[in-house]
């Protein structure tokens, strides 16, 4: 179990910043317009899972765009967090390399660790980025003769899979993850609790907006996108999406 000092400062930041996040997420709804998430998606796989009315095309489009969105907010709000514990117990500190989200000294090792809230993260080109970006904040630190042992560490908030070290720096998440930054073996089940503060009232709310939102693309969409008969137009779908030779 936490001490109580630090449980209060954890349950603290977590519920200013998880109102913030909610506060954010009904921002980017309300602020989402027909055409612009309709451009950022696939028209060729939405005809090809048969959507016959605009309810349940709008339905799909919106949970496609609010889950994509969400994650990534939420990613960063769990990124935050870590930073925040390993200040308070193992004198971490925000990192100035590029990349680096956080460092702190365990036994004699200096982390230099980039925080990702799951492991499927990135293409290939910022995999490759953050190799560099560790590679060139070691040589930084090397030039100091004192810098002792450093350790290129990426960690993501959850996932069960084992700590590996691939040659370039430490894999490590879950669990092991939260007792590498904070010392508490714990910490990954007690964090869960106050992520559900006020969550009820949070997401009626947004529930409300959602609904309001939904009805009125429902609406374009039937006005926009749909045929006298009442069928959805999939070719002007399609124009509208992906036409880009001059007639």
């Amino acid at each position: 179990m936490l001490d109580t000092s630090f449980r209060r400062k954890v349950e603290a930041f977590v519920e200013e910043r998880i109102a913030e996040f909610h506060s954010d997420r009904a921002l980017n709804l309300e602020k989402l317009k027909l055409d612009s998430v309709l451009l950022a998606k696939n028209p060729y796989l939405f005809r090809a899972k048969n959507f016959l009315t605009a309810d349940d095309f709008i339905h799909a489009l919106l949970g496609a765009r609010l889950s994509s969105s969400e994650e990534g907010m939420f990613g960063v709000f769990m990124e935050d967090l870590a930073v925040f514990v390993s200040e308070q117990r193992c004198n971490g500190r925000k990192s100035s390399a590029e990349g680096i989200d956080l460092e702190l000294e365990r036994e004699g090792t200096r982390y230099l660790i980039a925080v990702k809230s799951g492991k499927n993260w990135g293409n290939s080109s910022q995999h490759k980025k953050l190799r560099e970006n560790f590679q060139t904040a070691v040589k930084v630190l090397r030039q100091n003769r004192r810098s002792g042992n450093i350790q290129p560490t990426l960690g993501i908030c959850y996932g069960r899979f084992q700590t590996r070290n691939n040659g370039a720096f430490l894999h490590i998440g879950g669990q092991s993850f939260w007792q590498l930054i904070s010392g508490e073996s714990e910490l990954y089940k007690d964090i869960i609790e106050p992520l559900g503060y006020r969550a009820k009232e949070f997401n009626d709310a947004f529930q409300e907006t959602l609904s309001k939102v939904h009805n009125k693309m429902v609406r374009g969409f039937l006005n926009d996108y749909c045929l006298e008969t009442g069928a959805i137009d999939w070719k002007l779908l399609v124009e509208r999406v992906s036409g880009n030779l001059e007639p």
